[in-house]
């Protein structure tokens, strides 16, 4: 198999189902943005500190893959088989965050991102799983979109926010507290 086809080289590509579209439509745009993450979260997995935690992290990227498949199937097509996800899914991050929660101490202030490497990392993969988020959201207003999508993209960068948080009180990194300038 080759990996270049050559048919896309006029801007179009096929969802699954062989309907062609434009590769600056919303949908490609979607999970081209859940790709991406998925690559932020393999840097994130790459980290030393999180060495404990690589399974769970991988989890994450195969419900990424799914997702992004998801995304890539052409509306209402029922003939493309592709994985599914599930509410025990979602449920799985929210033990993951509960566990992580109840280790650390108590958020008493906003954090600026940063304090070591590793953890700005993990701040880089938040954001863009929130972008993420977004662009299915806006997906979703023009296109049918499996809510469980959404969800799980907003419970993961729930989990990627406790995860930097983690990340940070283990390699004892410094978080550096926003303070907002006020007007008197």
């Amino acid at each position: 198999m080759k990996i270049y086809t050559k048919t896309g080289d006029r801007g179009t590509t096929s969802l699954f189902g062989g309907k062609r579209v434009s590769k600056a439509d919303l949908r490609i745009d979607t999970y081209g943005t859940v790709d991406e993450l998925n690559s932020w979260i393999g840097l994130v997995r790459d980290q030393e500190v999180n060495q404990k935690r690589k399974d769970v992290l991988v989890e994450i990227q195969d419900r990424l893959f799914t997702i992004g498949s998801m995304l890539a199937t052409e509306p209402g097509n029922t003939k493309v088989n592709i994985p599914t996800l599930r509410e025990s899914d979602i449920q799985y991050l929210e033990k993951e965050i509960d566990a992580m929660d109840a280790a650390l101490p108590p958020m008493r202030f906003f954090v600026l991102p940063g304090g070591h490497t590793a953890v700005s990392f993990c701040h880089l993969a938040r954001t863009v799983c929130r972008r993420a988020e977004r662009l299915t959201i806006a997906l979703q207003a023009t296109e049918e979109v499996n809510a469980l999508v959404i969800q799980y993209l907003n419970r993961l960068s729930d989990y990627l926010f406790m995860l930097s948080r983690k990340m940070a009180h283990e390699l004892k990194a410094e978080e550096t507290p926003w303070k907002p300038r006020m007007d008197e």
